[in-house]
């Protein structure tokens, strides 16, 4: 019988805890806790779970500041689970590393749909030449992309953003690394350039560009390619 995968609950709430543990045990996980984030460093040395759930108001030092000292040394998917719900907290966790954000209170169903999904990309250490989201499809040696079939013309700084949210699909990729990456470390406030190319991304890849069924918006913080 193969081992139920691990998850690590941050936590300094011993009811959030209880809730968590409930919540993922339910889905067969198995459950770990940690209540400061030293202790999470810790556990996550030792016992190599397969996820972190982690809240940002830690006794000890700011949840941020874990995953950063945590993406020194491992790739551990962390899904934030925090009351903070403000942008720029948002932004903060993603930049260090973060997977995914969920804001308290949160819905059982939705936090397991999260976990599942950050569990799934992690397992894929192979990225595919031809990377497929719905009808989109984008041949990465040959740079071409098409859609149902056709091929689609993209600029070369639109098929450069759009590989970086395939490179990163799933996950919320925010407006300031989108912008180091695409024009450089001085650009990081132009957030106006992000809405053109994904303007243009839209009408060229999306069957309803006012609408949009795989390239998401998460607002005010970044940019999400989802299937």
């Amino acid at each position: 019988m193969t081992a139920a995968p691990i998850i690590l609950i941050v936590d300094d709430e011993v009811q959030i805890r209880r809730l968590l543990r409930v919540t993922l045990e339910a889905e067969n996980y198995s459950v770990r806790e940690a209540e400061t984030g030293q202790l999470a460093l810790n556990e996550i040395a030792h016992q190599a779970p397969a996820g972190v759930v982690l809240d940002l108001g830690l006794p000890d030092m700011d949840g941020s500041e874990v995953i950063k000292r945590l993406r020194g040394w491992s790739k551990v998917p962390v899904l934030v689970l925090s009351v903070r719900d403000g942008e720029e907290e948002k932004i903060k966790a993603l930049d260090a590393g973060a997977d995914d954000y969920l804001t308290k209170p949160f819905n059982g169903r939705e936090l397991a749909a999260r976990v599942r999904a950050i569990l799934r990309r992690s397992q894929t250490t192979n990225e595919p030449a031809i990377v497929r989201i719905g009808d989109i499809e984008v041949d990465q040696p040959a740079h071409i992309v098409r859609r149902g079939g056709q091929e689609v013309k993209l600029t070369a700084k639109e098929y450069a953003f759009l590989q970086l949210l395939v490179q990163h699909r799933g996950k919320v990729v925010t407006h300031r690394q989108i912008l180091r990456e695409l024009w450089g470390p001085n650009s990081e406030e132009s957030t106006h350039y992000l809405r053109v190319q994904m303007t243009h991304l839209r009408q060229k890849l999306e069957a309803v560009p006012q609408s949009p069924r795989h390239l998401k918006t998460e607002a005010g913080i970044g940019y999400r390619l989802v299937e």
